[in-house]
């Protein structure tokens, strides 16, 4: 999947730049030759980070006047050590100067999305659980955050309202009940479109199933009462968890059988990758 080309990722290039660059860089028109070429590294300051981002360099650079060429560019999802160089690039000095932050911005926040969910990953190894990311992303951001959350290893839930039907407890006091929100999604979302519960217990989900939702949200339930939904559903409709899941607790959930564990730390309060650039004229 080309990342530059996802819908929304050029306007949000452009709008990184215009906020990180003004009306120019007034230090490098004033230090750097227009001519000077130069070379940049970027190295990684973990202990070990899963890259993420480095399909959005090139474009980054192109409006930045660099004419870059990148030498070298780690895979999108290598894990990598400390010290290591994720990424070398050529071109003109001042260009790699006036990109070199929103580079960083966008490397270190999709790195380190990355990087946590594939700590979920495998810490569900050797179950049939899946990780998923949630809406809790930064407004304008979702699509790059939901990208990294791939990189990792993770899945992503709905990107949009638009994206499915999931019923949650203002729609179902809304509507009366389980049943009547239900019937009301059947008739009329379209039936391309899966409709998802949200239950904060176990009549409730026995409510779903009966009315034919496809997949029951488990919102904030003890893993005891998770492991008793497994034993109800019994195959009947896919299971995911969501609410109080952290990397101290998912292996246990993900022992119980559920299809989907949803994490909204994934991407609403993850930490950045630590990466640097240095930039040296040739």
């Amino acid at each position: 999947m080309d990342l530059a080309l996802q819908p929304g990722v050029d306007d949000l290039i452009s709008r990184a730049l215009a906020e990180d660059v003004g009306l120019g860089d007034v230090t490098t028109a004033a230090t750097v030759k227009p001519d000077a070429r130069g070379r940049a590294r970027i190295s990684v300051k973990e202990d070990e980070m899963v890259f993420c981002g480095g399909p959005l360099i090139a474009p980054i650079l192109e409006r930045c006047g660099a004419q870059a060429r990148v030498a070298k560019l780690a895979a999108e999802g290598a894990s990598l050590r400390r010290g290591a160089i994720a990424v070398e690039i050529e071109g003109l000095l001042a260009g790699l100067l006036i990109g070199e932050r929103t580079v960083l911005n966008f490397l270190q926040l999709m790195s380190g999305i990355a990087t946590k969910t594939a700590q979920f990953v495998r810490a569900v190894a050797g179950t049939k659980a899946r990780i998923v990311d949630t809406r809790k992303t930064h407004p304008g951001l979702r699509a790059i955050e939901k990208y990294a959350v791939r990189v990792g290893g993770g899945f992503n839930h709905r990107f949009a309202l638009d994206s499915g039907v999931l019923i949650k407890d203002n729609h179902i006091a809304a509507a009366g009940s389980v049943e009547a929100a239900i019937r009301l999604a059947r008739r009329a979302a379209p039936h391309t479109l899966k409709i998802e519960v949200e239950c904060e217990n176990l009549v409730q989900l026995e409510q779903a199933i009966a009315a034919g939702a496809e997949v029951v949200l488990l919102d904030n339930m003890s893993v005891d009462d998770v492991r008793r939904a497994c034993q109800i559903a019994a195959g009947r409709v896919q299971l995911e968890v969501s609410g109080n899941v952290s990397l101290a607790t998912v292996s246990e959930i993900a022992r119980t059988g559920v299809d989907l564990i949803s994490v909204g730390e994934l991407t609403h309060s993850v930490r950045a990758a630590d990466l640097s650039m240095r930039i040296e004229a040739f």
